[in-house]
């Protein structure tokens, strides 16, 4: 476990991000990460979460590989990949089992075969499990017990969230990676991975929403108690907001990128309406002088639909102007100037952007919000390993969701994803 190298790809259908952490041990014998590399190159092959050219997907997680490897001259032989998509969902399911003991102390193993009981009760067809969450236990019909292990009792329920995708769509993606010749250590749905890197305990207990806003889909992940409470991928990104601009302006995508990076402002009032730009400055084939003001009311009208849909799943769990840690943006959309006002004034509740900010030792270029998933999942990874090597309990029901106890039901997922390869 020394110097052992924990890292994460995110797989994003514009860029590809990758991030390194080395794991170590301080002389107390507890357990360090330091964020050592970060490295990104476009992504070809890969659409809406799903790859849509396998060969291209290949060429392109191969690419980013070797430039990690030159980075920090090591050869990477496993990652934590994120996976995203509209195809993933998340269904709530409840395990009912009988405590084996015959003087009914709850052991870790009654916790495992509850959570794997839940896992087979909702194992829908054509559908791959990511990842069984728990929420609480029930013990004998008590309710809202978030650690049972060594309470007494005859009949024990686990409460949890599963979140699963398309086995088709889950299969290219690991036989993508697989064909590069690295090793899956764990597929985590991206949202939950950029709640990782993005937002505090606190926050997560008092209730709060992350929005990772990426090139063609947006994450949503909501936290309440420190439980998962509700998870959607929404079909709108950053790239519908150059499409809108490029058709408003009636020029090419590349020059409404260049336009909506270099005075892109979602906030149209904000803009003065004498403002004005030639598009020809911006690669366009002919001098064009438009306003800014225009092209703000563009970008907002998009921007708007997007945190209207943000509240039309907040509406479905009840929780529309009731989450008192507010919203996290992150992402590479959430960069875009007055974001963070549009979400407020359609949200009623508070926001910001956020990023990497857990582990000060990290480069830089990691508190970029572009980054959030890839740190993301390195801290994910970390924190399974520094579990899954510890001496304390192998239940815990902390902000990962109680991941180490669930890892002996997940574990076997590694020889399925085996099976994928050619």
């Amino acid at each position: 476990m020394k110097d052992r190298l924990i890292v994460g790809l995110d797989l994003g259908s514009s860029t590809l991000r990758l991030a390194i952490g080395q794991m170590s041990f301080t002389t107390e014998k507890k357990p360090l990460l330091n964020v050592i590399g970060l490295v990104e190159s476009p992504s070809q092959g890969f659409s809406k979460g799903c790859v849509s050219s396998l060969e291209d997907a290949v060429s392109s997680i191969s690419a980013i590989l070797e430039s990690a490897e030159r980075l920090v001259g090591a050869p990477i032989q496993e990652a934590y990949v994120g996976i995203g998509g509209t195809h993933i969902s998340v269904q709530e399911a409840k395990g009912v089992i009988g405590v084996s003991r015959t003087d009914g102390d709850i052991r870790p193993d009654d916790v495992a075969r509850a959570l794997e009981s839940a896992r087979a009760f909702a194992n829908p067809a054509n559908q791959e499990i990511l990842h069984v969450l728990p929420c609480d236990f029930c013990v004998d019909g008590q309710c809202g017990i978030k650690d049972p292990i060594g309470m007494q009792g005859i009949r024990l329920e686990a409460h949890v969230n599963i979140v699963h995708g398309l086995s088709s769509h889950v299969r290219n993606i690991t036989k993508a990676v697989f064909r590069t010749g690295v090793d899956i250590s764990e597929l985590v749905y991206s949202p939950l991975a950029a709640m990782e890197a993005v937002t505090q305990p606190r926050q997560r207990e008092l209730g709060v929403c992350v929005l990772s806003i990426g090139a063609s889909t947006t994450g949503l992940c909501v936290y309440e108690e420190g439980e998962l409470l509700h998870a959607a991928t929404l079909p709108i990104g950053a790239d519908h907001i150059t499409s809108d601009v490029a058709i408003g302006l009636r020029v090419a995508l590349d020059v409404a990128e260049n336009i909506k990076v270099a005075h892109g402002n979602t906030v149209s009032i904000e803009v003065n309406d004498r403002d004005r730009i030639d598009v020809l400055d911006f690669g366009g084939d002919q001098s064009e002088i438009v306003s800014l003001q225009y092209v703000s009311e563009i970008i907002e009208a998009r921007v708007e639909e997007l945190f209207e849909m943000v509240e039309g799943e907040l509406k479905k769990i009840d929780r529309a102007g009731m989450l008192p840690a507010g919203v996290v943006l992150t992402g590479g959309g959430s960069k875009l100037p007055g974001m963070v006002e549009v979400a407020k004034r359609v949200l009623q509740l508070p926001c910001a952007v956020g990023s990497a900010t857990a582990q000060s030792s990290m480069p830089e270029l990691a508190h970029d919000p572009s980054y959030s998933t890839a740190v993301g999942l390195v801290l994910w990874g970390f924190e399974s390993e520094k579990q899954m090597h510890s001496i304390r309990r192998p239940w815990s029901s902390g902000a990962d969701g109680g991941r180490t106890m669930f890892s002996k039901i997940t574990g076997p997922l590694k020889k399925v994803f085996k099976s994928f390869m050619p």
